[in-house]
């Protein structure tokens, strides 16, 4: 069975961040007939990670950004990133 892109993203953030909580949507369908995305996927994740503790919301995007950077282009075209800490997500 071959992985979903869904999989895929979520092996590389798991990896990578460590998340004690992650959503990863699959968009896509909102987007049929969006030209220019050559067949890759559009995203929304929703990651919580002690990783992100102390780091502006910059650093936490790119952090997204690096987890899953061999998939841009290829299999991810548009990634919607919410990335907070434990303490944000439980307020």
């Amino acid at each position: 069975m071959s992985k979903t892109r869904v999989d895929m993203i979520r092996e590389r953030i798991e990896k990578e961040l460590n998340p004690v909580q992650l959503q990863i949507i699959d968009e896509s369908h909102l987007h049929a007939g969006h030209s220019g995305h050559g067949g890759a996927g559009h995203f929304k994740v929703e990651v919580v990670s002690e990783l992100f503790n102390e780091q502006p919301l910059i650093k936490r995007h790119r952090m997204v950004y690096a987890a899953v950077n061999d998939l841009m282009q290829t299999e991810i075209h548009a990634l919607s990133i919410n990335a907070t800490t434990p303490a944000e997500a439980d307020k």
